[in-house]
């Protein structure tokens, strides 16, 4: 992706026009469905398009947070620690597992599948 953006350094103001686009179709989304759903239901008052950004913003900040991709990075740092691991280690992990999580655990991990 790195390379790309060097080699075509007008991508990123196009990608920050994408997002903004989203983000505004996402709130005139919010603000249709709250108005059209919730007004007549339940006798919510209307809301305007920035009090819908507004509640965009507040949802991703209590229920997303701010991370980004903490997840991938999580999985990247467990593979390498796994790809790293003797076969006692990774055997003492599987039967940790096991007895953690019973009968979801299924035995071999992908990565020792793959690698």
């Amino acid at each position: 992706m790195k390379k790309m953006i060097r080699k075509r350094p007008y991508l990123i103001p196009l990608f920050l026009l994408l997002g903004a686009g989203a983000f505004a179709l996402f709130g005139w989304v919010l603000m249709t469905l709250w108005n059209l759903a919730l007004v007549p239901a339940v006798g919510a008052n209307l809301i305007s398009f920035w009090q819908a950004l507004g509640i965009l913003v507040l949802s991703r900040l209590l229920l997303g947070g701010m991370g980004g991709r903490r997840k991938w990075g999580h999985r990247m740092a467990m593979r390498e620690k796994w790809m790293n691991m003797s076969a006692e280690e990774k055997e003492k992990f599987r039967e940790q597992c096991r007895n953690r999580w019973g009968h979801r655990f299924a035995g071999a991990s992908p990565q020792e599948t793959q690698g």
